[in-house]
């Protein structure tokens, strides 16, 4: 087997690399080690956080305070020159994969991961659009990877737009456009299911990489699955070819222009977690089954260097750990759901220990910092009734809750000290805790931690509660609790690259014929996290300049 772009690897930053190699005419072949489509990216949101996007109204300027942005928050942690490449060709990635039947929205309110930070924006994150999935046909449709199922509704089989699940919480209101919704909704996935294993509406990072696939087999792009490559071959120090296992067999594929990996990183490694990851060690991850590293084995097997580490070389969000009905664990990410009023996070002492809107990522650093692990998220009935917290859902009915209950998901306690004899921590502390925060709700100022004045955490608390939207009262009993723990959504350390993706050296010079992109690249932003969809988007971004790197080569 022969062809010009061989990609290792099918989430976003792979299959944007497949997919534009395709449309400049190079024969492409993607192979993926799993029996499924998409990666990490087919769990995640797909945003990609790309600053002077075609939405922007200001595209100089946006890119300009982002620069300053990225050099206060990132500093010499990361190479510069990967910042200004990806701040450079960002926009134009995303116009050429719109003019490639890629399309995204714009999030126009979310907000930076750090606005105390000089240079935070607004907006920079784009929305994949809804794809359908009967586009693919049946056969390619169950290949792609099916989402985290706590983010999807009816076990996981209908997928939707976050605005849409807040939407559909005003049924509870009695909303006639919340109940428009939900019709239109569950009348398609009613007939999706009729020929479908799952509603075929594909949203956030399931429709990004259905639609990237989807483009590239248009384009005589092809995927083989359950085929991971085990070498690299070389000639005159470049890389020229892998060998694949595939049924069962081990097939050696002549590549023309390049290899491309996009493996994912090792996030799934626990091996790889033990050597490079904080202590105590991560025991679960969100990320795919297939990150766990062996593109960086294949490419330092032909003299690729890996970063150096720097800080905690992973992006995280606290997870919690439960059981789903059939038995299965379940890895439930909170993102959003901290910044709600009425919410604490505690560690042992009983005491809070970070404003508990933050992002995903820095609260998981705070629980390192003041050693919160595991730490307790705690609320009373009224919060958890109204907002729901994890796998309890908002307004679930009572055996839900007492299913949680029973399996230890969920703790509970009649009165605060039951609850802190419950989850071992300090009663006297978690009850100084509660009302101090009981305090702090009825004046709406938060003296310890300040939560309710960042414009990132207020986002994501209640718009129409107060006086503060992430403030709120503990003090109807039965009071709740559920234990959450560092996970990592991805790893920051990998290969070193130049500005157009090519693999180093342990020199700085190029493995001629060897590109990298996605988790498997080192993180232009070091261990830091600057806004929603910055993996995503650099991901793309240096698909894209593998891809056309390879081509330019090939004329």
């Amino acid at each position: 087997m022969d062809v010009d772009l061989l990609v290792v690897g099918s989430g976003a930053g792979g299959l944007a690399a497949a997919l534009v190699g395709a449309d400049d005419g190079l024969s492409t072949l993607v192979v993926e080690k799993t029996e499924w489509l998409g990666g990490t990216t087919a769990y995640s949101a797909g945003t990609a956080w790309i600053p002077g996007h075609r939405y922007t109204a200001d595209a100089a300027a946006d890119v300009a305070a982002a620069r300053g942005y990225l050099d206060a928050l990132v500093g010499d942690r990361a190479p510069g020159e990967l910042r200004e490449a990806y701040l450079a060709h960002g926009p134009e990635t995303i116009d050429h994969l719109a003019r490639l039947g890629i399309s995204f929205r714009h999030s126009a309110s979310v907000v930076d991961y750090h606005p105390e930070v000089s240079g935070w924006g607004v907006g920079r994150a784009l929305e994949p659009v809804p794809f359908d999935g009967r586009r693919l046909g049946v056969e390619r449709f169950r290949r792609v990877r099916r989402p985290v199922p706590e983010f999807a509704l009816f076990g996981g089989t209908l997928m939707i737009r976050r605005a849409e699940a807040d939407q559909l919480l005003r049924l509870f209101d009695g909303s006639p456009r919340a109940a428009a919704l939900a019709a239109r909704l569950g009348a398609r996935w009613a007939l999706d299911r009729l020929r479908y294993p799952r509603g075929t509406r594909l949203t956030m990072g399931n429709g990004l990489v259905a639609a990237l696939y989807h483009q590239l087999v248009r384009r005589s792009g092809a995927v083989l699955f359950g085929a991971p490559a085990t070498e690299l071959i070389t000639n005159g120090g470049r890389v020229v070819g892998a060998v694949v296992e595939h049924d069962g067999r081990t097939r050696r594929v002549a590549v023309r222009r390049g290899v491309v990996l996009a493996g994912g990183g090792f996030a799934a490694s626990r091996e790889l977690r033990a050597t490079y990851l904080p202590r105590p060690v991560a025991a679960h991850t969100r990320a795919s089954d297939g990150a766990t590293g062996d593109s960086l084995a294949l490419a330092r097997s032909v003299g690729g260097a890996v970063s150096s580490g720097v800080d905690d070389n992973a992006f995280w969000f606290p997870a919690s750990i439960g059981r789903r009905r059939d038995g299965s664990e379940a890895v439930f990410p909170h993102i959003w759901d901290r910044a709600k009023p009425g919410i604490v996070a505690v560690d042992s002492a009983g005491r809070r220990f970070v404003d508990e809107s933050v992002s995903y990522h820095r609260f998981v650093r705070a629980m390192y910092a003041r050693s919160a692990i595991p730490a307790w998220l705690v609320l009373d009935a009224r919060t958890l009734a109204r907002y729901g917290l994890g796998m309890v859902r908002p307004h679930a009915p009572g055996a839900s809750r007492r299913h949680h209950l029973r399996t230890g998901y969920l703790r509970g306690g009649a009165t605060v000290r039951d609850l802190a004899a419950a989850i071992d921590v300090d009663p006297a502390g978690l009850e100084r805790t509660v009302a101090a925060a009981n305090a702090a709700a009825s004046r709406g100022v938060d003296d310890e931690f300040g939560k309710g004045t960042s414009p990132y955490g207020r986002q994501y608390g209640d718009a129409v509660h107060r006086p503060n939207p992430n403030l709120g009262p503990i003090d109807e009993p039965p009071f709740y609790a559920i234990a959450v723990v560092p996970t990592p959504l991805a790893t920051a350390l990998g290969l070193r690259i130049g500005t157009e993706a090519q693999v180093l050296d342990h020199t700085g010079e190029p493995i001629r014929g060897l590109y990298a992109c996605g988790n498997d690249a080192q993180s232009v932003t070091a261990s830091e996290y600057p806004g929603a969809g910055c993996q995503v988007g650099a991901a793309l971004t240096f698909g894209h300049l593998a891809a056309r790197h390879a081509a330019a080569n090939a004329r």
